[in-house]
């Protein structure tokens, strides 16, 4: 695999615009110690993300911090720590979650979830840099960077008064957006290439597989790439993958691929060309506006999708863009 595709210590995959940019902020990040607020999808790789902040920025532990996870009456125990006989059960004196953290960084994994009396406890956390473990009538002093990561919107959970905006503020120092799978098809293959390097396997994927994986929209972004590799590997023992070995998601996604040609040959045919200024009267169009033309109406029916457009044209994306920027199509 080309080196420059994956960061040995950030361990992002792609060349993308959106992961050129991200392999940016995090080496700034390297530089200081605000917390950072991942935004994104779920299944976008928001924690491959927060082990990167961490990487370069600090030495100490990583602790990962699932906030949906925290239920029931010993959640403030397993953040906090608590000391001996602080409660039933509690037959020895154990140390939290954030004091694990203490030198490193703390990764509250869907922030949204975490319940109000727990925002207000990691809110102190972050203004005084101090917690009272479950039990005691001393604080302890820590040193953490905290990272968080939500897929829901936080200024419509702070609406609902379902998450506190004090605490919002003190989170959004630095936000990191990260973007669908979808919008940045181009890693594809090079996810795929990581993946099966990961599972060991020798397996080579057809071209029409590989298309089809480029075209889908992966609702469950790079995770459910990695599941679906996974998965194709696991079923087929062979060498080659090819279009049957696909989950059903995908056969769906490429039955309705191939009934599109057909679907658009009868959308173009309603179409009118436009005869453009300065055409003869004879009526014949030049063939560079009705290539043009073709791009335009193939742009429109997949709703800008490029790569469903070059496949409808029968061309390759790099001659679509170019293409693209020579009739003056792309803002």
């Amino acid at each position: 695999m080309n080196s420059s595709c994956v960061d040995a210590s950030h361990g992002l995959v792609g060349e993308s615009s959106q992961i050129r940019q991200i392999r940016r902020h995090i080496e700034r990040l390297g530089h200081s110690k605000s917390p950072v607020l991942l935004l994104g999808e779920s299944g976008t790789g928001k924690e491959v993300i927060a082990r990167a902040i961490h990487n370069a920025s600090t030495a100490g532990n990583f602790v990962a911090i699932d906030c949906g996870s925290l239920v029931g009456p010993l959640m403030e125990s397993e953040l906090f720590g608590h000391t001996r006989g602080a409660f039933t059960g509690a037959a020895e004196t154990k140390r939290g979650l954030i004091e694990l953290a203490d030198g490193g960084t703390a990764f509250f994994d869907e922030i949204g979830d975490l319940p109000l009396d727990m925002q207000v406890k990691l809110l102190r956390l972050l203004q005084e840099r101090e917690f009272r473990p479950v039990g005691s009538l001393a604080t302890k002093k820590v040193e953490i960077r905290v990272v968080a990561a939500t897929h829901r919107d936080l200024a419509r959970e702070i609406e609902r008064n379902n998450f506190r905006q004090d605490l919002f503020y003190r989170l959004n120092v630095v936000s990191l957006r990260l973007p669908p799978l979808r919008d940045r098809r181009d890693d594809i293959p090079l996810l795929v290439e990581r993946f099966l390097d990961r599972l060991g396997a020798t397996h080579t994927l057809t071209q029409e597989v590989m298309e089809t994986m480029v075209s889908y929209d992966w609702p469950g972004n790079v995770r459910e790439l990695q599941n679906c590799i996974e998965r194709m590997v696991a079923m087929n023992s062979g060498p080659l993958l090819q279009t049957a070995d696909l989950p059903s998601a995908l056969q769906t996604h490429l039955e309705a691929r191939h009934s599109l040609p057909a679907s658009a040959a009868v959308a173009g045919a309603s179409c009118t060309v436009t005869r453009p200024q300065g055409t003869p009267q004879s009526g014949i169009i030049p063939l560079t506006e009705m290539e043009k033309q073709a791009i335009q109406h193939a742009l429109e029916y997949t709703k800008g999708d490029r790569v469903m457009a070059a496949y409808l044209l029968g061309i390759g994306r790099t001659t679509l863009y170019r293409k693209l920027k020579e009739y003056r199509l792309v803002s």
